[in-house]
């Protein structure tokens, strides 16, 4: 990255209600614009109730998942669904259709880091495929 330093201050940056639309349960994000141009980056600190989850969706480019709190689960289509906790990061590929969110033992906040990247969402994670595996 050129240029000056760039900080995101999580305390001074707004927090909003993930949208019902593209995630099943109570979940909170925190965008922080502008960390770099070239690549584009964008990062999102989520944080999810105990069994909230996204919908399945897909990026264009790579999805960077850092783990800060809790325990996450995730599955990319085709596989199984898998946990990480905190301090494990995962790397999805760009266009590989995934889905993440918190286990249901209790609440999980990550950090998402998409790199030159737009997302498609699709549709709902059932309760089954959310399930699966536990």
């Amino acid at each position: 990255m050129s240029g000056p330093l760039r900080i995101a201050r999580l305390a001074a940056l707004a927090s909003e209600g993930a949208d019902p639309n593209t995630f099943t349960g109570h979940a909170r994000m925190t965008r922080m614009p502008g960390l770099s141009d070239a690549p584009a980056v964008k990062a999102f600190r989520v944080e999810f109730e105990a069994a909230a989850r996204t919908h399945w969706h897909m990026h264009s480019g790579p999805q960077l998942l850092v783990v800060l709190d809790g325990r996450c689960r995730l599955q990319c289509e085709g596989e199984p669904v898998r946990e990480i906790e905190v301090g494990d990061v995962a790397c999805i590929a760009a266009g590989e259709r995934h889905w993440h969110g918190a286990a249901a033992g209790g609440p999980m906040t990550h950090l998402a880091v998409n790199i030159e990247s737009t997302t498609t969402w699709l549709d709902a994670v059932t309760d089954a495929e959310y399930a699966a595996g536990a």
